[in-house]
């Protein structure tokens, strides 16, 4: 279930509320497309800033608009252990697949809070569970060893590896081998983590470009490594292009501009400069993407 393209689905606004039109519209283009997977209410949803209510509200309409064709993973994590508890509940009872766990935010558990932390999650819920580590996010950074050991929890089957580090992936398949799955959370290193023994990513790019990003990991898991290598080199400038200012206000206005969304984010991110618009109409452009 957590291996091959999963798209860090964005959670559409108007006026200030979810546009569930607008985000039912953007799965099933994902589906059509070939992504393997959705997961909504993660960093690129921008769910620190849904209410308990709306964070529910986008799981149940992911989940129903997936119908089953492909797995939803929704986000669960947040930097209360408590807290974390219960959005896995609710990620239970609106009929998610999976959760993402990210690690505790703000607070910088040690390894052995964050060992601590995700057992304490993992006793109370059912649902099987996604590691995410996002140092950059998060001032918190989970260490291969610790990886490994959470790998052998029941229920604990993969990790969104976003340190941006190729040997973190290298060490924890080699710790964890054929039990546990890692993918990329960083579409600029999926070629490199795939080669490494990844099994896809969790992208931001597959927004805009579904086909593109399935297209790469697909190849690579079928062992086309020379035409993922090109469709990737030829994507590189879109994936920088989409982090140019904090996600995921570019990979919104590549949206906006394409009429499949409305131009907002929530405070306090702002949407993109003008010059970081041009930037990712310029890579959208020499990608031959139209998102």
């Amino acid at each position: 279930m957590f291996e091959g393209a999963f798209t860090a689905l964005v959670t559409p606004f108007r006026e200030g509320r979810v546009d569930e039109r607008a985000l039912r519209d953007l799965c099933e283009r994902q589906i059509a497309a070939g992504i393997d997977g959705l997961v909504p209410c993660g960093t690129t949803g921008e769910s620190v800033t849904l209410d308990s209510v709306e964070h529910a509200e986008v799981i149940r309409i992911v989940v129903g608009q997936a119908k089953g064709r492909v797995p939803v993973v929704a986000g669960a994590g947040t930097h209360s252990t408590r807290r974390t508890i219960a959005l896995c509940h609710v990620a239970r009872e609106m009929g998610a697949d999976g959760v993402l766990l990210v690690t505790p935010y703000y607070n910088k558990p040690t390894q052995a809070g964050l060992e601590a932390h995700f057992r304490a999650v993992m006793a109370e819920h059912t649902l099987p569970a996604m590691l995410y580590n996002v140092p950059s996010r998060t001032a918190c950074d989970m260490a291969a060893d610790t990886v490994a050991r959470l790998a052998d929890v029941p229920g604990i089957v993969a990790v969104k590896e976003a340190t941006g580090n190729v040997l973190r992936t290298q060490q924890i398949v080699a710790s964890t081998g054929e039990r546990f799955t890692v993918l990329s959370g960083d579409d600029g290193l999926t070629l490199g983590i795939m080669a490494c023994g990844g099994k896809g990513v969790v992208s931001v790019a597959s927004n805009v470009a579904p086909a593109e990003v399935a297209d790469v990991v697909h190849r690579m898991r079928d062992g086309d490594v020379a035409g993922a290598r090109a469709r990737h080199l030829r994507m590189l400038p879109l994936y920088e292009a989409l982090f140019c200012e904090t996600n995921p206000g570019p990979v919104k206005h590549a949206l906006a501009r394409a009429g499949r969304l409305a131009p907002e984010v929530r405070l306090p991110l702002v949407w993109p400069s003008e010059a970081s618009q041009h930037r990712v109409d310029a890579a959208l452009e020499a990608a031959g993407v139209t998102a």
